[in-house]
């Protein structure tokens, strides 16, 4: 006789994985029209660093390649770190990237299912902790570009430098990098805004990108695979610790809808604070983890020193998750609290 459970899911990790990152597509491909082809070195960059990664960790722990590499887990924290870093970095800075990833945030704790912390996340951190040059050249809008850049000038790029091409031609700063750092030299708002850099709601071709991940991450809520605790609980909470901060000082604080169409806030949402290994998995801490996540990113973006808070913020409630399981565990069903355990007939 089989053991329980008995009712069977329909959707193994793979298949999981699979969705979750054609979900992501919309997004990569206006990226790729917005930006430039640079996201699609990154994406095979760090998939392969990722694919081999996986594998020489599987066969020092003696563990079959195949069902491991086939469950799609590598390829979809490569293709989350790829698109939360620079598009023409050095090849080296995806392949350490990785290595933090997939080595030590995967499988150094036992591989899927036992790790702590969001894998792409460490990735992020590690990098932008320790190379934050690297991690500052960002592929200008196609539009405001003085040189576009062809997929063979983007491998070039990324694998030889520059070259003769300087990187004043086809790269500039972030929308929350620039709104930061003329805010803080005292630049009115109004300046800022004027900037060619800045769209109607974040930055040129990034509301556009932002919008694409909403798409696919309203896909993801309707085939059921993440629930709406989590994304709404962390917009919420960026939007409205944002909000506070723009009444307050509208000069040195960036409104609300800059936030979310502003870097890694719907990627961070709907892709990367849903991790069903590192995310709380009550309704009621989805909602207090995903709240604080949002908070904390607005709370980094406006007072610390990198210019997006999404990776640090999902890594610091990731420590929390254990804990905020624990106390929001729903009452078991005909328990009531008052009732005593002693209690004698």
């Amino acid at each position: 006789m089989i053991g329980s459970p008995y009712i069977l899911g329909r959707n193994s990790t793979s298949a999981i994985m699979l969705k979750v990152m054609l979900a992501l597509i919309p997004g990569i491909v206006a990226h790729a029209w917005l930006f430039g082809p640079g996201i699609w070195v990154s994406l095979f960059l760090c998939s392969a660093f990722a694919i081999v990664f996986e594998a020489l960790l599987l066969l020092m722990r003696g563990l079959p390649l195949k069902p491991f590499l086939s469950d799609n887990s590598a390829l979809l924290t490569a293709w989350l770190l790829a698109l939360s870093l620079p598009t023409l970095a050095p090849w080296w800075l995806y392949a350490i990237g990785m290595l933090f990833a997939i080595v030590v945030a995967k499988q150094l704790y036992g591989g899927l299912g036992q790790n702590l912390f969001n894998p792409a996340m460490i990735g992020y951190a590690a990098l932008i902790v320790s190379f934050p040059v690297n991690m500052t050249q960002w592929a200008a809008p196609v539009g405001l570009a003085d040189h576009a850049l062809t997929l063979l000038d983007a491998f070039d790029v990324v694998f030889a430098g520059q070259g003769s091409i300087s990187a004043d031609a086809y790269t500039s700063a972030t929308v929350l990098d620039t709104w930061k750092t003329q805010a803080r030299l005292g630049t009115p708002s109004e300046s800022i805004l004027s900037q060619p850099i800045f769209g109607w709601a974040g930055g040129q071709g990034h509301e556009i990108v932002a919008l694409m991940y909403l798409a696919g991450g309203l896909l993801l809520l309707s085939l059921k695979l993440i629930t709406w605790h989590i994304p709404l609980a962390f917009l919420a909470g960026l939007a409205a610790t944002a909000g506070v901060l723009h009444l307050i000082d509208p000069t040195q604080h960036a409104s609300p809808l800059l936030h979310l169409f502003s870097g890694g806030a719907m990627l961070g949402a709907f892709f990367i604070a849903t991790d069903p290994v590192t995310a709380a998995s009550t309704p009621r801490g989805k909602l207090i983890y995903a709240g604080m996540a949002g908070l904390l990113t607005a709370i980094i973006r406006a007072f610390g020193g990198y210019p997006d808070g999404v990776a640090f913020a999902v890594l610091l409630m990731n420590v929390c998750v254990p804990f905020i399981d624990t106390y929001t565990q729903p009452r078991v069903f005909g328990h009531h609290p008052g009732h005593s355990k002693g209690r004698k007939s």
